[in-house]
């Protein structure tokens, strides 16, 4: 299951995210906004990203005007690690080696085609592990307030 979300500028690629998700048969739980008027996108992010830490979602969609915004927001969240992707390399690297849980992206910086697979690669590409997890437990010490250095 995937926590979906957006603000009113990221609405129209939310959308279309969820006709991919639906033709794929891959369960979503929209958290908002449901139109183009002015929503905060902090309240999505953070809807979206509680499914996430719950359990209730393997992991999160988010959508803003740039994608930055709302993954400012999503990695307030305890637990989450979103990464901001506009093309397929990153998306795929923040999977396989920061095990990036939460998808941003801005709708008015990329198209709804490289969205599309960049959601993809995102959602079928796994962690690799080995060294890269010494990395995510520091990320999550820090997280947690304790010192690296």
């Amino acid at each position: 299951m995937i926590a979906i979300g957006s603000d009113h500028a990221g609405f129209p690629l939310k959308e279309e995210i969820k006709k991919y998700l639906d033709e794929n048969k891959i369960g979503y739980n929209d958290v908002g906004c449901y139109n183009t008027d002015s929503f905060d996108y902090a309240i999505s992010a953070q809807k979206a990203c509680d499914l996430v830490v719950s359990g209730e979602c393997d992991k999160a969609i988010l959508c803003c005007g740039t994608g930055i915004g709302i993954s400012m927001a999503a990695n307030k969240v305890d637990g989450i690690r979103a990464a901001a992707c506009s093309e397929y390399f990153s998306a795929k690297y923040t999977r396989l080696h920061n095990d990036a849980n939460c998808l941003c992206m801005g709708a008015r910086v990329i198209g709804v085609g490289e969205a599309l697979e960049i959601v993809d690669v995102f959602l079928n590409t796994g962690f690799e592990g080995g060294r890269h997890q010494r990395r995510i437990d520091q990320i999550m010490d820090i997280q947690n307030g304790k010192k690296l250095y």
